[in-house]
């Protein structure tokens, strides 16, 4: 199996056979490996491949025992099942990959998508919202999603029940996107069994999860933070205060993203948030002209890569000739044992079930971040270490959930 390589100064390429797209699912899907890990490791190692064959050794370093990477069979089954569903595979960089989503630093570097794309590639809003709405909320949403669809933009959700689905139903002539909490072929609600059908025919499903996976509970922050980091605006139709509209709301504002939101009466529940996030600075929406003007104009290009102007791209016979088999492998890091276990100590001192950013735990810590890198990495695949939404750092054993805990009721 052979693999193009690339600088580890600039992003990775995007792969261009079907046996380096393998790797990357067999990376991706290996265990303890995450978006911001498999980014990390792609940079160090320059290719699926590499990173694969190092992988066991370094898991052997961090304590592990027994680690074994995702098989071959395992990402070729995982191929099939999609291709049954009509799922196609986004790649990091590729064309087809969300716009948006493509500059955040822990862009899921595999997405399986069933209908077309391309829709991601036009100027996007998000439009989320409680789930048990009320009859003005779901006019409302209804009324937003289809005055924006017919100014050009595509409208992003989470195919919930409520104020989703309104906003889904609304926009499926004009383009309409369900991010899934699950696999791209696991509908849930259930009941939108036939939308999320109409949505692959006319719109475009995606999913960060393989094929099969029922959502579960730890999966529904992390596939609001897909929606927020896809749109260039959030809008906020209902809302409860605590309430995961909210969350995809501050995960928006964390990635730079406008919000705005519909106010509502006083005295109601859902929408206490949406008046929160008014009162703290969100733009106020009467209707999508008041979307519109808060928005600078479309003027999204149409790429052919990811907009990653910094990242050099080799004319094909350059990277053709660039393979795997030329590179010698990357040299082994001279690493002091004992200084080693003493910064995972330190890591592990300093996180909680809090989520902390990687890079307050350099300044935490006192650490540069290419010493703070191999630590964490350790740390991730020993499992005393994990990445919630965000990327944001927690404790280990502050990330168990229940086996077969269904999805929470309140989750968007």
């Amino acid at each position: 199996m052979t693999e193009e390589a690339h600088s580890s100064t600039h992003p990775p390429l995007p792969p261009t056979t079907e046996d380096i797209r393998i790797s990357w699912l067999r990376l991706l899907r290996s265990r303890r490996v995450g978006a911001v890990t498999f980014h990390r490791l792609l940079a160090k190692y320059g290719s699926a491949q590499n990173a694969l064959s190092a992988l066991p050794e370094m898991a052997r370093a961090a304590g592990v025992k027994g680690y074994e990477i995702c098989s071959a069979d395992a990402a070729l089954a995982e191929i099939k099942a999609a291709e049954a569903a009509n799922a196609r595979l986004l790649c990091f960089g590729e064309a087809d990959y969300p716009y948006y989503l493509a500059a955040l630093r822990d862009a899921p570097p595999l997405l399986w998508a069933v209908g077309e794309p391309a829709h991601l590639n036009q100027p996007t809003i998000a439009i989320v919202g409680a789930r048990n709405a009320s009859s003005l909320g779901v006019r409302m949403a209804r009324a937003l999603a289809r005055e924006l669809g017919e100014a050009g933009y595509c409208i992003i959700s989470g195919l919930a029940r409520g104020i989703d689905t309104a906003a889904h139903m609304a926009a499926l002539r004009t383009g309409t996107c369900a991010v899934m909490a699950g696999g791209v072929d696991v509908i849930y609600p259930t009941e939108n069994t036939r939308l999320a059908k109409d949505i692959a025919d006319q719109g475009v499903m995606i999913s960060e999860h393989p094929m099969g996976m029922s959502p579960r509970a730890r999966h529904f922050p992390a596939r609001n933070r897909i929606i927020a980091g896809a749109a260039q605006a959030v809008v906020v139709v209902e809302g409860a205060a605590k309430s995961g509209s909210l969350i995809t709301a501050r995960d928006a504002l964390d990635l730079g993203r406008d919000v705005l939101a519909v106010p509502g009466h006083p005295f109601d529940a859902r929408a206490a948030g949406c008046n929160m996030l008014i009162r703290d600075g969100a733009q106020l929406v009467r209707n999508a002209q008041d979307v519109i003007e808060a928005l600078p104009p479309m003027d999204l290009p149409h790429r052919v890569v990811a907009d990653l102007s910094d990242r050099p791209v080799p004319p094909p016979e350059a990277a053709a000739s660039a393979r795997l088999t030329d590179l010698p492998p990357p040299p082994p890091e001279q690493r002091d044992l004992r200084a080693t276990a003493a910064l995972h100590q330190r890591i592990l001192d300093r996180l909680g079930p809090a989520p902390t950013a990687e890079d307050q735990l350099v300044r935490d810590l006192a650490v540069t971040s290419r010493d703070l890198a191999p630590a964490l990495t350790d740390l991730e695949l020993s499992g005393a270490v994990a990445r919630a939404a965000g990327g944001l750092l927690i404790r280990g054993d502050f990330d168990r959930e229940p086996q077969g805990a269904p999805a929470p009721k309140s989750q968007r």
